[in-house]
């Protein structure tokens, strides 16, 4: 097993190549928190390419074997929480931010569910399908999160509020990578919502389907609103640097959704990101609202929130996870 400087120094890496955004608002943390980010990130990061057989979120792999990936995912989850060597430096970095902030088994085990409706190409039927499976790939991780800069995990609303950071994350990740999962085979948009519209998944890429495709995804964009400014309600309640990091986040990823609103039907056309010059602007904008109340507009905003992380537990354990075989 690596030391902490060697696994540090691995996470890091894996964050500057997985996702740039995220190791920009990585920054503004203090060294513990931010290290401990790292570390969490790089199981995170792992325990996806396994799964999907990509490499950093890159191409999808051969889907063959999904079930085998799975469960070494799953093992080797255990045995970085048994605190013994996993052969894999991302698990036993989970192993570590465990041990230092109190990280348990069934959080991590919540996110790996999210790896299972994948494995299994699943795809969601209703808005609360699509809202429970953005709770496993998403907001589990932000409680996850939450506990590593730490917040208690006896603090449900706290630990509330970082989940719908997660869901808005992941919920502007959807909107934006519809014509690459549609590629792969795959489609998060609710069937509840398609089919009123007149087509079926695989179809959604289609010319003549963009104007209804817009409408759908702008309910989408709508939701991930209101699950940013429930989450900014949370980050009021972190410590200084800890806030200016999740708000600048918010800030960037929220900018991906309000962007791909924006552009309406030619939203796929180019993919949209979010260019440095931009994430800059985020940042210095995040540093003067991590000292100021949140907005009233915001706050009126969160209200809206149809789905808690409690009623996504229960939905999930209502329905179990598909068995990947």
């Amino acid at each position: 097993m690596q030391d902490r400087q060697a696994l540090v120094s691995n996470a890091r890496t894996s964050i500057l190549k997985g996702s740039k955004s995220f190791a920009a608002a990585s920054h503004l943390f203090d060294t513990v928190t931010r290290e401990r980010v790292w570390l969490l990130y790089a199981w995170c990061r792992r325990a996806d390419d396994i799964v999907d057989a990509q490499d950093h979120g890159g191409a999808l792999g051969d889907q063959a074997g999904a079930a085998e990936r799975l469960a070494l995912v799953r093992e080797k989850t255990a045995l970085a929480f048994a605190g013994k060597d996993t052969g894999d430096f991302a698990f036993d970095a989970l192993g570590l931010v465990a041990r230092e902030t109190g990280l348990t088994f069934a959080m991590a085990q919540a996110v790996i569910d999210g790896f299972a409706l994948d494995a299994v190409e699943w795809q969601p039927q209703t808005e609360a399908d699509l809202m429970r499976y953005c709770w496993h790939v998403a907001g589990a991780v932000g409680v996850m999160m939450a506990v590593v800069m730490g917040v208690s995990p006896d603090d449900d609303d706290t630990l509330d509020r970082a989940c719908d950071l997660g869901l808005a994350f992941q919920l502007s990740n959807i909107v934006r990578d519809i014509e690459e999962d549609s590629a792969a085979g795959r489609c998060y948009i609710p069937r509840e919502w398609l089919a009123p519209a007149g087509f079926a998944p695989g179809a959604q890429m289609r010319p003549e389907h963009r104007p209804a495709l817009t409408r759908i995804v702008g309910r989408m964009c709508e939701a991930a609103q209101v699950h940013e400014c429930s989450a900014r309600i949370g980050a009021a309640r972190l410590k200084g640097r800890q806030r200016w990091a999740i708000l600048s986040a918010a800030g960037i990823y929220g900018a991906i959704a309000r962007e791909v609103a924006r552009r309406g039907e030619r939203a796929w056309d180019h993919r949209v990101f979010v260019s440095n010059g931009r994430k800059l602007g985020f940042i210095a904008s995040a540093a003067w609202a991590a000292l100021r109340p949140v907005p009233r507009h915001c706050v009126e905003a969160a209200k809206a929130r149809k789905f808690s992380r409690q009623s996504l537990i229960a939905l999930s354990d209502r329905d179990g996870v598909p068995k990947c075989t």
